[in-house]
This record gives C-alpha cells, sequence and structure tokens, in this order.
C-alpha cells in the first residue's frame, strides 16, 4: 500500500518553576519545559513526524505559538488535532519511533505510561509505539542539562475500513 514515513524534530530549554510533563507524562522534576504550550518536546516531534509523513507541513503552521488559544494547551490535545488532520487525508498511524535526548529525568522507566497516552489518542497499539531515552553524553546544552530534545519517526498508511488487530 502507500506507505509514508516523517520525521519530527523538536528541542526545549529547561526553566525553573515550569511542570516537565514529557509524552502526556508529569515528572517530579526540578525544572519543566520552557514554551507556549506545555513544552511536551517529545509530543511536539510525534507531532511533526505525523504531519510529515502527511505532507501536511508543521505544528508550527497549524498551532501558532502566537495563537492564545494554545497557550499551556495540553499537547496530548495537539496530537489528537493531527490524528484528525491525518485522518482527513486518509492515513492513520501504523507506529512510531521516538527518542528523547537529555540528561535528567531518566524517562525510560515511565515509556509504557507515555506509549499508553499516545496510543489512547491516535488508536494505535502500545506495542507499536517505542520510546527510548538516550543522554547527550554532556556535550553541548542537552548535554549541560539545559534542555531535552526529541527525534520522532512516523509511518503512516491508508486509513483501513477494518478494525486493526
Amino acid at each position: 500500500g502507500n506507505m509514508r514515513t516523517g520525521i519530527g524534530y523538536d528541542i526545549h530549554r529547561f526553566s525553573k518553576g515550569r511542570k516537565c510533563t514529557l509524552g502526556g507524562v508529569s515528572f517530579d522534576f526540578s525544572a519543566g519545559l520552557e514554551g507556549h504550550s506545555d513544552a511536551d518536546v517529545l509530543l511536539h516531534a510525534v507531532c511533526d513526524a505525523i504531519l510529515g509523513a502527511a505532507a501536511l507541513g508543521d505544528i508550527g503552521r497549524h498551532f501558532p505559538d502566537t495563537s492564545p488559544e494554545y497557550r499551556g494547551i495540553s499537547s496530548l490535545v495537539l496530537l489528537e488535532k493531527v490524528n484528525l488532520l491525518i485522518r482527513e487525508k486518509g492515513y492513520e498511524v501504523n507506529n512510531l519511533d521516538i527518542t528523547v535526548i537529555c540528561e535528567e529525568p531518566k524517562i525510560t522507566s515511565r515509556a509504557g505510561e507515555m506509549a499508553d497516552n499516545i496510543s489512547r489518542i491516535i488508536s494505535v497499539p502500545a506495542k507499536d509505539i517505542n520510546i527510548k531515552g538516550t543522554t547527550n553524553e554532556g556535550v553541548g546544552g542537552i548535554g549541560r542539562g539545559e534542555a531535552a530534545a526529541a527525534v520522532a519517526v512516523a509511518t503512516i498508511i491508508p486509513t483501513s475500513d477494518y478494525e486493526r488487530q
């Protein structure tokens, strides 16, 4: 079939006094990520990967950070909107592969919760959503703990009329 692939990348600085949310999961951490929305770097990369696969631009185009309605919005809501956009084009997500790059917090132990959050919204089995964490080995701003980044690859397929097994 007409399988398509997209890649997403995002980076946000850490900022004291903000909540740290990754993959829709709250982390008890000394700083959160800075941004117009909840700055969920993992979900922003996922949204861009899905939009890219469908040749629909990026989240900046669909949800501009100049728009007050998106201030503080949960990125799970953005993911839901992105999923609707590709479904309108006749596609659904087949699988996701996601890497979060940061020194702290450690995300691997909560990867299952994140996959469950994403699974619930885009109706893809959690077993088809791969989430892993790596550090930047102390190199650069990420390595100094100033920021977190994420890279995601999404594969989308034409929407089927039957339920996915």
